[in-house]
């Protein structure tokens, strides 16, 4: 028995996202790991994991890539489309959620604000700089906490009277934080306190002059913070959705958007097969000298024979599948 799907791909820099959608764009699974820093690693780990708990053949119609590693995935899998986390998260939430008009999604670098009218985006914005704006700002509080991160929501709930804690700066934040912490604050304020904290940084900057209507979704990693859910239901007096997939929801989104694509061209997918997982890749880094922009060139290569050190771009020599990262394009290869 085999079946007709769509994979979708999402390279974050904390962790990988893969989904499948069938012909309907009905969901059918999803698999996410910590990139850990390795995402051509994390990539190749999803695919085994997704292929291993297949109940039936999967029959790769079309492949579709997203997230800050999207260009790197595309390569080694055989993207038919690549597509930037915004339209990636619009897609899914507007297939999955009636109605959506508002997109929060945190992740742990970065937050995101979208902004849809019939489904249609009309407005966004990203913040990859704060770090008090992201899910990494709380893991590494609930750390110092010495509150696993899993618990973090619900210990936070049981808060009855927050911390304030100043949340415009990760710097200031934290010490704010230890400030009330040596004042014997109970843990659960601080917890809460945090998400309060997060949630005002995250409508102060990404939300400014928008408006925002519901429904709203929330999505990526830290929407399975229920502490986050009700910070946000206070601040914004609505209710809040937290789709079931809220964590892969950018890799279910790719996967549509790569079924859209090969109902509409009917041309046949670049997918390179699930045995992409055991191939052996490599990637370079060199610089261009061609001119004063002094562009840093990736160069992805297929094959376990070692490169050894290269001076110039033109002397990477094997089987490259794909190069990027020059302002001009004169090294690109995709």
């Amino acid at each position: 028995m085999s079946l007709d799907v769509y994979l979708g791909i999402d390279v974050g820099s904390v962790t990988t996202k893969l989904a499948l959608v069938d012909e309907k764009g009905k969901y059918i699974d999803s698999y996410m790991l910590k990139t850990a820093g390795k995402p051509v690693d994390a990539v190749q780990e999803g695919l085994k994991h997704i292929i291993s708990q297949a109940l039936c053949d999967y029959n790769v119609q079309g492949v579709g890539t997203t997230g800050s590693g999207r260009n790197l995935a595309g390569a080694l899998v055989g993207a038919d489309v690549i597509k930037n986390e915004i339209t990636a998260h619009a897609v899914a939430a507007s297939t999955n959620i009636p109605g959506v008009q508002t997109i929060l999604e945190i992740g742990g670098q970065d937050s995101k604000i979208i902004i849809l009218r019939d489904g249609i985006v009309t407005d966004f914005a990203m913040n990859t700089v704060c770090a008090a704006g992201t899910g990494s700002f709380l893991d590494h509080q609930a750390q110092r906490l010495n509150v696993p991160i899993e618990k973090f929501g619900e210990t936070a709930l049981k808060s009855e009277n927050p911390a304030r804690i100043a949340g415009r700066c990760g710097v200031f934040a934290e010490s704010d934080l230890i400030h009330k912490q040596q004042l014997g604050y109970p843990v659960e304020d601080l917890l809460y306190g945090l998400c309060q904290a997060l949630v005002r940084n995250y409508l102060s900057n990404l939300a400014l002059g928008k408006e925002l209507l519901p429904t709203v979704s929330f999505q990526g990693g830290v929407a399975t913070n229920t502490g986050m859910v009700k910070a946000f239901e206070e601040a914004l007096n609505t209710k809040i959705v937290v789709p079931d997939n809220h964590q892969t929801m950018g890799a279910i989104g790719a996967a549509l958007l790569a079924m859209e694509n090969h109902q509409y061209t009917e041309t046949p997918t670049k997918f390179k097969g699930w045995e992409v997982g055991n191939m052996n890749f490599q990637s370079v880094t060199c610089q261009c000298t061609g001119c004063s922009n002094n562009c840093e060139v990736i160069t992805i290569l297929e094959g376990a024979e070692p490169v050894g050190h290269v001076e110039k771009i033109g002397d990477i020599k094997g089987n490259i599948i794909a190069r990027w990262g020059g302002t001009c394009g004169r090294w690109d290869i995709n």
